[in-house]
């Protein structure tokens, strides 16, 4: 069943958080969902590589990276193994690079914009607590949802 977050909001008018418009869509996929995983992190993308290496299993990583305008969090090697682990997605409050690259892969990937610059590696950060951006709070084990209108999130999965 394809997403369609308009749909969605709809249909399930008192289940879904709507996300403030804030994101770009530079994945190779347009639209996806799936089960939240999160990390809270600042400049560093060490936990973001560690995340993707293990087995996504459709699972969306929501990556709070406090809205950094400074470096990227997410580059296409990066990309590349979410999609050999079998992700369904990245969202980053924050920045990505080789959007071009990632732009042909099979992945949704979301981003506040791009930058060259890459992150610094101190093992920083913490995996899988709530985290809150765009008026919506991301808790792992809820459902998020995104495509060409917007991100949804939900307690319970919609499709």
């Amino acid at each position: 069943m394809p997403i369609q977050t308009a749909d969605l909001c709809d249909a399930h008018e008192d289940k879904v958080s709507v996300v403030a418009p804030m994101f770009r869509s530079f994945g190779g996929r347009s639209a996806f969902g799936g089960a939240i995983s999160t990390l809270k992190l600042f400049e560093d993308n060490a936990l973001v590589r560690k995340t993707l290496e293990s087995e996504g299993n459709g699972r969306v990583l929501v990556v709070d990276g406090g809205g950094s305008m400074r470096c990227a969090l997410v580059g296409d090697q990066l990309a590349e193994l979410g999609v050999k682990n079998g992700w369904a997605g990245i969202l980053v409050y924050g920045c990505i690079r080789d959007s071009k690259a990632i732009g042909e892969m099979d992945l949704g990937v979301f981003a506040l914009g791009t930058h060259p610059r890459k992150t610094v590696k101190r093992n920083t950060g913490e995996p899988e607590l709530p985290v809150t951006f765009g008026g919506v709070t991301f808790t792992p084990g809820h459902y998020v949802y995104a495509d060409e209108d917007g991100v949804i999130v939900s307690a319970t999965p919609l499709i």
